[in-house]
């Protein structure tokens, strides 16, 4: 009895350890998504303030382009819809969090500040 008794006790331990084991790997995969989101949302605002003769958008968010190199990365991948006035730029994780969805980040740039939001 004692033995049944420490079988199903060790099973519930391992099962809660790996829901907070899961729990800790998606909160760490969403921060590096905001991170990554919020570096690009930096060289956003940087190419809003440098003038147009220097390669900038001089006050204007109109040709900006995420890098190549930041398109898709370890994280997951980026994409950004570009208006004249402000950017989204939505994160996409390459971490399932349930069935099919995966982590998603929407970081809205505006020529002075930049803010974040957690989609899933």
């Amino acid at each position: 009895m004692l033995i049944v008794l420490g079988i199903v006790i060790v099973g519930i331990a391992i099962a809660i350890s790996m829901n907070l084991f899961r729990a800790g790997a998606i909160d760490n995969k969403t921060d590096l998504l905001i991170n990554e989101s919020s570096s690009l949302a930096t060289l956003a605002m940087g190419y809003y303030k440098k003038a147009a003769t220097f390669g900038g958008g001089g006050n204007s968010f109109a040709g900006w382009k995420i890098p190549s190199q930041m398109q898709t990365t370890a994280t997951g991948s980026f994409s950004a819809a570009v208006f004249p006035d402000s950017i989204i730029i939505t994160g996409t994780g390459n971490e399932v969090v349930t069935d099919t969805d995966s982590i998603k980040v929407k970081t809205t740039v505006l020529k002075d500040h930049f803010y974040s939001k957690i989609i899933n």
